[in-house]
């Protein structure tokens, strides 16, 4: 099974590691080469089989057969939405508090093209992340399936995560965005998985999409 994905989602890779245009949250600006740097990495690691591509619809089977754990490197704001029941979770990404007059104007630009749009906060690369999760994983030798919601946000984890030992990793390709309502047996939350990632005014719109679709199927 595991050559099988390797080879499918190969030819996808390029696709899924591409900046996303919708709901991941973006990276404060001195982050940026950091963002591409973990990014090219990951793309090395997944393309020589290091890392292991998984789908949605085969990470279950996955999780259960080879002994992945679920590791959900989404921020706190997404992961309240909806979440896979025993997976763990440490955010790869967290809110920016610094309150400096550059900072602050950063905010103010990113909630005026990017947030009021998404929802999402401004945020940070986690300086905290490998050491917290090696609060929550017994070893580095643990199989690790790393996920977030489109996943970008997962493959610059799953970077850090390798160079920093742990060697044993899957990557959930597309994220949790291109899963169904079967893919995982136990979701907790009160929005779908698929659309956790989604908020402000794009949530809104998702949801009039959604209820015209409905009354779309009854007539």
């Amino acid at each position: 099974m595991a050559i099988q994905l390797k080879h499918h989602h190969t030819s996808t890779l390029n696709k899924h590691l591409q900046p996303p245009f919708s709901a991941a949250p973006q990276p404060r600006s001195a982050s940026l080469r950091v963002h591409a740097v973990l990014g090219g990495r990951a793309q090395e690691l997944i393309k020589s089989g290091a890392v292991t591509p998984i789908p949605p619809k085969y990470a279950a089977s996955q999780i259960q057969s080879q002994g992945y754990t679920l590791l959900d490197i989404r921020p706190e704001w997404e992961r309240e939405k909806a979440r896979v029941s025993g997976s763990l979770h440490v955010p790869l990404f967290i809110e920016d508090k610094d309150m400096s007059p550059i900072t602050l104007l950063k905010k103010w630009v990113h909630f005026g093209y990017i947030g009021l749009w998404t929802g999402q906060y401004f945020t940070m690369i986690n300086p905290d992340f490998l050491e917290q999760v090696g609060n929550v994983v017994p070893g580095k030798d643990s199989k690790l399936l790393v996920a977030c919601g489109e996943g970008l946000r997962s493959s610059m984890a799953v970077a850090k995560l390798y160079k920093g030992g742990y060697k044993k990793l899957g990557w959930l390709a597309g994220g949790f965005n291109r899963s169904t309502e079967d893919d995982f047996e136990r979701v907790e939350g009160p929005e779908k998985l698929q659309y956790a990632a989604i908020g402000g005014a794009s949530y809104y719109f998702l949801k009039l999409l959604l209820i015209l679709q409905a009354v779309g199927k009854k007539t």
